[in-house]
């Protein structure tokens, strides 16, 4: 029961790297999470508010820490029973790319966009020029997740908004001068547009409504040219978003030395961001060597360059018959 309990308090801490300050239907709901946030944005720092952003949801839809829960224990099952079949799906993803600008500069050019596509299928195959760099203590659990991403098709809207907020997510909703997203079962929407209050980009959840299911990015730290802008330019938040959206956790759990729920990542106490120099100590039980390289923890892009083993078994796991994300290859 404890460790039931436990597990429902952690699924209150997941999933969404947001921010946010305008036209959210309930005011209320709005004014308590900036009060948690606080006015203090940092500027050059990755900003998450997974927790606020999730209970959000939660309230709008109680069903929601259900359907996650029985996403968890198929994962769980998956990774006991079915770790062959993990290892043999050839695994694509089709993309499609929603664009929503006011100005030119943010009708971003398919040049930057296909630098994304690019980065994704480096960082997700082992590709990237800094996966043979990773520090000898975690070279054994480095994981090539194995998954190839292909640009479906670009949709451009003009809008009159000059930033999109993240908790109403009308960047989605045509009603309110968004795209709707595009075959949701079998293609990875990912919408680029300006998101307010220092957002990056966030993810929705294995779970969450399919009108909502995709990937937000901000034009701003999208691919590795055009307009990304540094530290922040070189594809990675795509890659953590996807990360979350493949149901992989923040590596610190979201908590102080929060569970991740993956074997084979150390123990953080906290996100870290920037560049930190390796080794940096964790100041968990045993103090181990923090993986401040991993995709998902906060530093900045140079910094971050490989997934583990274990977090790579999860996102494969989704493809496996009976998993959120089979639908994909069928």
């Amino acid at each position: 029961m404890k460790k039931l309990f436990l597990f429902k308090c952690t699924l209150l801490l997941l999933f969404s790297c947001t921010s946010d300050n305008t036209n959210v239907e309930n005011k209320d709901e709005m004014s308590s999470f900036m009060s948690k946030k606080g006015d203090s944005l940092i500027i050059n720092e990755r900003d998450c508010a997974s927790q606020d952003i999730l209970e959000f949801e939660m309230k709008k839809n109680p069903e929601l820490i259900s359907k996650i829960e029985k996403i968890e224990e198929f994962t769980k099952g998956a990774l006991v029973s079915d770790i062959f079949e993990i290892a043999q799906i050839q695994i694509e993803v089709p993309v499609v790319v929603n664009v929503l600008y006011r100005t030119s500069e943010e009708n971003i050019s398919l040049s930057q966009i296909q630098s994304q596509i690019n980065v994704l299928n480096q960082d997700f195959n082992g590709g990237n020029a800094e996966f043979n760099q990773v520090p000898g203590i975690f070279a054994g659990v480095k994981g090539n997740v194995g998954i190839t991403f292909v640009l479906d098709r670009v949709i451009r809207k003009q809008t009159t908004r000059t930033s999109w907020a993240v908790l109403n997510e009308e960047m989605k909703k045509t009603a309110f001068g968004g795209i709707a997203p595009t075959s949701p079962t079998n293609k990875l929407n990912l919408w680029v547009c300006t998101l307010s209050g220092g957002i990056l980009g966030y993810a929705k959840a294995p779970g969450t409504a399919l009108e909502l299911d995709g990937v937000v990015i901000d034009s701003r730290y999208l691919g590795t040219n055009g307009r990304a802008t540094a530290p922040f330019h070189k594809g990675r938040t795509a890659t953590h978003e996807i990360g979350h959206w493949l149901n992989v956790r923040h590596i610190w759990g979201d908590s102080t030395c929060g569970n991740d729920l993956v074997a084979d990542t150390p123990s953080h106490n906290a996100a870290n961001y920037g560049s930190p120099i390796f080794p940096h100590y964790s100041t968990c039980p045993g103090t181990p060597i923090e993986m401040t390289m991993n995709f998902m923890d906060y530093t900045n892009d140079v910094s971050m360059y490989m997934f583990t083993n274990g977090q790579k078994d999860r996102m494969r796991a989704q493809f496996l018959p009976g998993g959120y994300r089979y639908s994909f290859v069928q």
